[in-house]
């Protein structure tokens, strides 16, 4: 559970806007287990200003071919400090900090033959220049094959370990438009991780992924991206529930499919992809749709929008308790009915309590009548309406709602004891 610099900021993140989304963090969401603040794309780059790359710019690096922080937007990282100061910040706030890199290493340090740290081998010897990401320039892809492609990835993530870093998403590399699944990168990954001393969150990007190398990314990955990159839009919202019907064997402890940021609140500041600056366009009930289904299913929950210019609705999304509980404690959460007007989830907690979530997938109002008995759950419960935060009031042991378009209700079964 986190917030990322991309859906309001793109690129162009700077120090000041990730402080201030920290504290932010720190002072409203963290005791709801909000912990993690991430940089997003392109910290590297001195002239970055929206989510529009500019190829082929000189990048800020070091003699070793690792990429550093753009003194000009992240101040603190002069004098060769990178992320420390940073991350030391976020830490002091009781949070954890993140970056996002992209797989392989910087072309720049390739056509200058440099260095690699612990390594005789350079850049250039274990580059693969055909292997490219087709909507960025920054880099080319690690070829594993050749000596030195390990120890570069070992010193990566050792002057990572050393910046304080909690978190790291990698890009290009979970389904490459051109390439595929980068199974040797994410394993020279996986290592370098292992070998640095510290433990790190391993995100890996875009989707979707695929579902063929499900064991691979749970053995290798913490969470990994189950679809492409996911904005504010009824379609893509709707087409999230086969994915995670898709997805939902592989949810294990540690081990994530993720179905992208929460695009809520005020969205593409400086940010053009998705619409230009703006607060959601998701209604309110598709907001509580779209929450409700990341925590039923239980995908990692990373907020996108400005934390600081939150109104109460939006935080009050975000700090649903009773909700939270079903995503951090939920097991079992599955899809039992999808057509075209209704989709249905269940699921249980450590408790034993039961929950389950109905959709209204429609854009008409629909009335649902559904009996214990269909849905499985117990016919003697106390029932919790966990967005109203409420007692729920069945008929006849029967679950009666109107819902709006594109709303939800989620509802939650404690089984009564017998006097």
């Amino acid at each position: 559970m986190g917030w990322n610099s991309w859906d309001c900021y793109g690129a162009s993140v700077n120090e000041e806007e990730v402080r201030g989304n920290a504290e932010y963090m720190a002072r409203h969401l963290k005791d709801f287990g909000w912990e993690y603040v991430i940089v997003d794309i392109q910290w590297y780059e001195p002239g970055a200003n929206s989510s529009q790359y500019r190829n082929f710019v000189p990048l800020v690096m070091d003699e070793y071919s690792r990429l550093q922080p753009a003194e000009n937007r992240f101040p603190s990282s002069a004098g060769g400090k990178g992320f420390a100061p940073l991350a030391e910040y976020v830490h002091s706030l009781c949070l954890k900090f993140g970056i996002h890199i992209m797989r392989g290493i910087p072309r720049q340090a390739v056509h200058s033959a440099s260095r690699i740290l612990g390594s005789e081998r350079t850049a250039r010897d274990i580059a693969h220049p055909n292997s490219i990401c087709p909507w960025n320039t920054d880099m080319y892809g690690v070829d594993a094959a050749q000596e030195g492609s390990q120890t570069y990835y070992d010193s990566l993530f050792e002057l990572y370990a050393s910046w304080g870093v909690d978190y790291v998403k990698v890009d290009d590399i979970a389904a490459s438009r051109l390439y595929g699944y980068h199974k040797d990168e994410i394993e020279l990954i996986r290592k370098a991780i292992d070998r640095c001393g510290r433990e790190i969150v391993l995100s890996l990007s875009p989707g979707p992924a695929p579902l063929e190398e499900a064991e691979h990314l749970a053995g290798h990955a913490n969470l990994w991206r189950m679809t492409d990159d996911y904005w504010d839009h009824w379609h893509l919202l709707r087409g999230m529930f086969e994915r995670c019907e898709q997805w939902a064997a592989y949810v294990q402890p540690g081990h994530w499919p993720d179905c992208d940021m929460l695009p809520l609140g005020h969205l593409g500041i400086r940010s053009v992809d998705g619409g230009g600056d703006r607060f959601t366009r998701f209604t309110p009930d598709e907001q509580v749709t779209m929450m409700t289904l990341w925590s039923i299913f239980r995908s990692p929950l990373m907020f996108g929008g400005e934390l600081r210019d939150n109104d109460e609705w939006t935080l009050s999304l975000l700090t649903n308790e009773e909700v939270l509980h079903l995503h951090r404690y939920g097991k079992g959460g599955i899809s039992v009915l999808r057509n075209d007007e209704l989709a249905i989830w269940t699921a249980e907690d450590e408790q034993g309590n039961h929950y389950v979530a109905i959709f209204n997938l429609s854009d008409e109002n629909l009335n649902v009548h559904l009996s214990f008995q269909q849905l499985n759950l117990p016919a003697q419960a106390t029932i919790r309406d966990l967005w109203r935060g409420c007692a729920f009031e069945a008929e006849e042991d029967a679950v009666s709602q109107d819902l709006p378009p594109h709303g939800c209700l989620l509802l939650k079964f404690t089984k009564e004891k017998p006097l």
